[in-house]
């Protein structure tokens, strides 16, 4: 396990959750044997801060791409974890992400719905109608902002596809700002991009309440000139 060079920022913890902030460029969870991740990351965390002796358990029940910075919410117990994993596969949590977009989009707000299919080349192909093995796709959006060719959106998730917004607003013809894998002209520093998962709201698995976490923007944002 290689650890990761960014320090840790905890966002949220009690003795069943730990929502913590993920940089861009940092993977949710190793994608290789070696490589560092925030799950990792956190599990060491947890080892040290409280003296843990052996194997630190941590539940992951959702992700986010690597290149895009944001809350990421892990289970510290198994029963934690099979009840947010619940609510995750039933859509009842709420993800809130703010986006900078190329160009201005023609409506100011809109609801999205498009069937992805994610390909061998790691990368989502958008159809406007059911398609066979697409899945579909629904998102919603507000501009908050225009800048200097480019907006600022905020966007809501309905279904968590692969690529879901990165691929959706590509198709509506305003790639995320440095997404040159769905048409942006150029990247960003450090292989970024303008996406960050800026609100999580779930229901606490164990005691019930709502609660929500959220993350700071990601340094450098927006990335473009206002």
């Amino acid at each position: 396990m290689t650890l990761s060079p960014f320090p840790l920022k905890i966002l949220y913890q009690d003795n069943h959750l730990i929502a913590v902030y993920k940089p861009p460029g940092l993977a949710t969870q190793a994608d290789t044997a070696a490589g560092p991740s925030l799950l990792d990351q956190t599990k060491q965390w947890i080892k040290t801060e409280h003296n843990k002796p052996g194997n630190v358990f941590l539940g992951l029940v959702h992700r986010l791409d690597k290149p895009v910075a944001g809350v990421v919410l892990f289970a510290k117990t198994s029963k934690a974890a099979s009840r947010l994993s619940k609510q995750f596969r039933e859509r009842t949590t709420r993800k809130i992400y703010r986006a900078v977009t190329m160009e201005t989009p023609n409506q100011a707000d809109g609801d999205l719905v498009h069937y992805l299919r994610k390909e061998n080349s790691l990368k989502a192909t958008v159809f406007p109608r059911p398609t066979p093995g697409a899945k579909k796709a629904v998102l919603s959006y507000v501009l908050m902002e225009k800048l200097s060719n480019a907006s600022i959106l905020e966007v809501t998730l309905e279904t968590g596809r692969f690529h879901q917004i990165r691929a959706q607003l590509a198709f509506m013809g305003n790639p995320i700002l440095g997404d040159i894998k769905y048409g942006a002209p150029f990247a960003l520093p450090d292989r970024q991009i303008a996406l960050y998962a800026r609100k999580l709201i779930v229901q606490h698995p164990i005691s019930g309440e709502e609660i929500t976490f959220e993350s700071p923007p990601p340094p450098g944002w927006p990335f473009a000139k206002k």
